[in-house]
């Protein structure tokens, strides 16, 4: 059972950031995003709790910092505590528009596994410089314009306009490489949620990356129908059963 578990809640502590996957090359704006704003989901695996995550987007005056943390129930902590942290700083742009980042961090604790990694973005000159601040390794790497970094790319595509029916090919630097990830926007479906009952647009990344999240295949994300694109269900299937990110408190 342990063993089964932990697998599970490998894939649960990358439910939130998977949807990083999201941005467009040459988009189209259909809203702004609401600043500040924290989003608070409860992640359960086959029903049952397993843990807490938050997004929070915040203006600190200088920049706009994105926020990402997980945190693993009392249950799962006892074998396998859970503590990742994930940051983003992007520069700052007229609304609808949200910047480009020029600073993403990664904290990670998953049982007895750590990760810290670093992105320095130069997108003047189209370089990005790649910390690994446990592994010791170090690379410069070239990007194309309009790279994000795994996280921040979530809140872009929140200001973005989505048709259903069509793919958008995205730009996405992780783990020293850069992805070409095709996003579908599936169907509109109504929903009930915290938030009451509302309407929704269904969207799923197919990864190809192995950094931020040590997985491949799909993830089902559920935005509100409207300006505000608020994620407000997110699922992804595992070996056994599946994963579920659910909002929970919108401040």
């Amino acid at each position: 059972m342990k063993q089964k578990s932990w697998a599970a809640f490998k894939s649960i502590a990358g439910v939130l950031a998977v949807m990083a996957w999201l941005v467009s090359i040459s988009p189209l704006p259909a809203s702004a995003l609401n600043i500040p704003e924290k989003l608070t989901y409860d992640l359960t695996w086959t029903g049952i709790k397993a843990g807490t995550a938050t997004q929070e987007i915040i203006d600190d005056g200088n920049s706009i910092r994105v926020v990402s943390t997980v945190r693993s129930a009392d249950w799962i902590s006892v074998f396998f505590p859970v503590e990742d942290n994930v940051e983003s700083s992007l520069a700052k742009a007229e609304p609808p528009q949200l910047g480009l980042p020029n600073h993403f961090r990664m904290k990670v604790r998953e049982g007895s596994h750590r990760r810290d990694r670093e992105i320095i973005f130069d997108q003047k000159n189209l370089k990005a410089q790649y910390i690994d601040h446990i592994g010791g390794g170090k690379a410069t790497l070239d990007i194309l314009q309009n790279t994000y970094d795994a996280y921040s790319s979530f809140f872009y595509v929140r200001t973005l306009k989505l048709e259903v029916g069509k793919s958008v090919f995205v730009n996405i630097l992780d783990n020293k490489k850069l992805w070409n990830v095709e996003v579908k926007v599936v169907k509109k479906e109504k929903l009930h949620t915290a938030l009451g009952e509302v309407n929704t647009i269904q969207v799923r990344p197919i990864m190809k990356s192995e950094g931020i999240f040590d997985r491949k295949g799909a993830i089902d994300i559920w935005l509100t129908d409207d300006d505000k694109r608020i994620p407000v269900r997110m699922k992804t299937k595992v070996k056994i059963g599946s994963v579920t990110a659910t909002l929970v408190k919108l401040n």
